[in-house]
């Protein structure tokens, strides 16, 4: 993907290669290629990419900064618009995302935010709506929190019925499933420019039918795959995994007329006023993309504990997101960056908010600066206030096969504790939550939110490690994913004990791990350190050490090798060490897979017949499915106390 080029809409991209010639499609992989590294020149109304001496590509994004019709790419050569340049441009380009949130008629061009993928997660931040755009982040999960008073809350709206999906829905699913089996079937290495718009078409055609979950979830899995590809330094094997499991489970349940309406999702839908608003800074936290936007999310709490975030982000990478921790927060006034509101605070009048409290950046927006409140006072007293088990226990309450979207929402909001280091392993750090009275808390790890070279966050742990013994109070996001994990985006002083940091006035009581380098200057010194409480033994991984790597291995290169990489794979010793370690039915699971990926038949004439993706999809869903409850059972139980029985 070139970030240089405007995000092109699914359907656009998908026309573009359907109309090649099978000649022209063998050549579309290496043209792709070409283009995503070729020079862009904006003139302000179009980008253009020289493809040659004689042809070159003009794409003029319409107001939302996309590409959405097939008249908005032309081609000066003679084959256009059924050309290699043209299919080749636009699939170099970012894919739009269809379902965000239009902007108010009165908003200001500079808000229209980055088509980047939302789910972007491990060593990159969650993908924030836009360069001026605050996400607000529920507290409360469940039913109550979609009912919260106060004029900044999402607008309830009764459940919907259960009814079974139409005729029209079936046959999208259907499709989408075909094509997500074929990915599967093929792997990263044989998923080129050719399916990948087959699973664009697809996705197209289930927003058509209403399937908003499930073409969400197709075109993560592109903009997934084009990662893979690529070689990007933050994608994740892992989250093209969940993300072909969503689209395979969405598709597979609809297929079967499953009348959940969760299945079905919901299409965001354009803002709405939102009255006054006071928010108050906690902290700033970098955003690194694997796709090359780079810039800052500020994370802002208001009067009733809810969260919020305003996000600067646009393409640039590590350079962007360093310069951009000090840019003007362009949301309703200019005269405040983004450093000091993570300091200090906002009264907003005059907000518009999207269903999901995504908060707007319009000309009718007024913000005025407030003089910030310390993490010992106000709403965020009563974050550190609260046990840790007890805040995990909400944001690892959805079922496995929640929506992501909505899950990540949830876990998106900001945990705080207070932390007692205990020692250090490879790049983690163990501690132990401080709770009242000197009773031993829950033994948690703490990772970088980023491994970035260019961010802080590294050199802050290396100093941070070395300090068994100090005290910190920590806010941070939870990691669902890997045991008692906590990534730490700011920490500030424990009150009431010397063993803590001494932080100097102008960081205003704490300091975000991203932006602010922690100096020798800011620790205690080593005698006011105690022995900390409790063991210092390094706790066991549950998951880790679980046999389940050895499924979760071969789930893995299902994705990244293919059909081909599973069937040459050693089943029978993969199935026996499971079986010989109590996991049955994952040993069943995986040798229902290999079984399948090995299964080829012939005709009358004994030659090999094309297998048929459907079985070997389904073999590779159920084991799949089963993985992730299994562990998301794993880190659960990491979460709870020891019984003292």
């Amino acid at each position: 993907m070139n970030p240089e080029l405007p995000p092109a809409a699914p359907d656009v991209v998908a026309a573009a290669v359907e109309v090649l010639t099978a000649r022209l499609r063998k050549r579309l992989d290496a043209a792709v290629e070409t283009y995503t590294a070729a020079p862009v020149v904006d003139d302000g109304t179009a980008r253009r990419v020289r493809c040659g001496e004689d042809a070159e590509v003009v794409l003029v994004p319409g107001p939302s900064g996309a590409v959405t019709e097939a008249a908005q790419v032309t081609c000066t050569c003679l084959l256009a618009p059924r050309c290699l340049h043209r299919a080749a441009v636009l699939g170099a380009c970012p894919v739009a995302d269809t379902t965000a949130p239009s902007e108010p008629a009165e908003a200001t061009a500079d808000t229209t935010a980055p088509s980047e993928p939302a789910e972007a997660t491990a060593d990159t931040a969650p993908e924030p709506a836009g360069p001026a755009s605050a996400a607000r982040t529920p507290g409360p999960v469940g039913p109550a929190a979609d009912a919260a008073p106060g004029p900044a809350g999402p607008v309830a709206a009764p459940a919907p019925a259960s009814t079974p999906p139409t005729a029209a829905q079936v046959a999208a699913a259907r499709g989408l499933w075909s094509a997500a089996a074929a990915v599967l079937t093929g792997g990263v290495p044989a998923t080129g420019a050719v399916p990948q718009a087959e699973l664009l078409r697809a996705a197209h055609t289930a927003r058509l039918a209403g399937l908003h979950r499930a073409e969400a979830a197709a075109l993560r899995v592109v903009r997934q795959v084009r990662g893979a590809r690529a070689r990007h330094e933050g994608h994740r094997l892992a989250d093209l995994v969940a993300g072909l499991r969503e689209v395979l489970l969405i598709t597979h349940r609809l297929t079967a007329q499953d009348p959940d309406p969760a299945l079905i999702g919901t299409a965001r839908r354009a803002y709405r006023p939102g009255g006054g608003l006071r928010v108050h800074g906690v902290c700033r936290e970098p955003v690194v993309t694997a796709t090359g936007y780079g810039g800052v999310v500020t994370h802002l709490v208001g009067e009733d504990g809810q969260w919020f975030s305003v996000a600067d982000v646009k393409p640039g990478g590590a350079a962007r997101a360093r310069g951009a921790g000090t840019a003007t927060v362009a949301l309703g006034s200019h005269t405040l960056d983004h450093a000091g509101l993570a300091r200090g605070g906002l009264l907003v009048s005059g907000a518009t908010l999207s269903p999901d409290g995504r908060l707007g950046a319009g000309k009718g927006v007024r913000a005025t600066p407030l003089t910030g409140r310390p993490w010992t006072d106000g709403p965020l007293a009563a974050l550190f206030a609260r046990p840790l088990d007890e805040a995990v226990a909400e944001r690892l309450s959805a079922p496995a096969d929640a929506d992501p979207e909505q899950e990540g929402a949830t876990n998106r909001a900001l945990i705080g504790c207070d932390l007692v280091l205990t020692g250090a392993a490879g790049d983690r750090i163990f501690a132990r939550e401080l709770r009242p009275g000197g009773a031993d808390g829950l033994l948690v790890r703490l990772t970088p939110a980023s491994s970035h070279p260019g961010l802080a966050h590294t050199a802050n742990f290396r100093r941070l490690a070395s300090r068994p013994g100090l005290r910190l109070r920590v806010i941070g996001r939870l990691d669902p994913d890997r045991a008692a994990t906590i990534r730490p985006l700011a920490v500030a002083p424990v009150p009431g004990t010397e063993a803590t940091l001494r932080l100097p006035a102008d960081l205003s009581g704490h300091a975000d791990l991203g932006y602010d380098r922690l100096e020798a200057a800011h620790f205690p010194p080593a005698e006011t350190l105690d022995q900390p409480p409790g063991s210092t033994d390094v706790p066991p991984d549950p998951l880790a050490e679980a046999p389940l790597w050895r499924l979760r291995r071969l789930v893995e290169i299902a994705v990244s090798g293919g059909r081909r990489t599973v069937a040459e794979a050693p089943g029978d010793g993969v199935t026996a060490r499971l079986r010989r370690s109590g996991f049955a039915t994952a040993a069943d699971l995986a040798a229902q897979l290999t079984g399948e990926a090995a299964r080829r038949s012939r005709d009358a004439f004994g030659r090999l017949e094309d297998t048929d993706p459907d079985a070997y999809a389904r073999a590779w869903l159920a084991a799949a499915v089963y993985l992730t409850g299994t562990e998301r059972a794993l880190v659960q139980a990491t979460w709870h106390l020891p019984s003292t029985a």
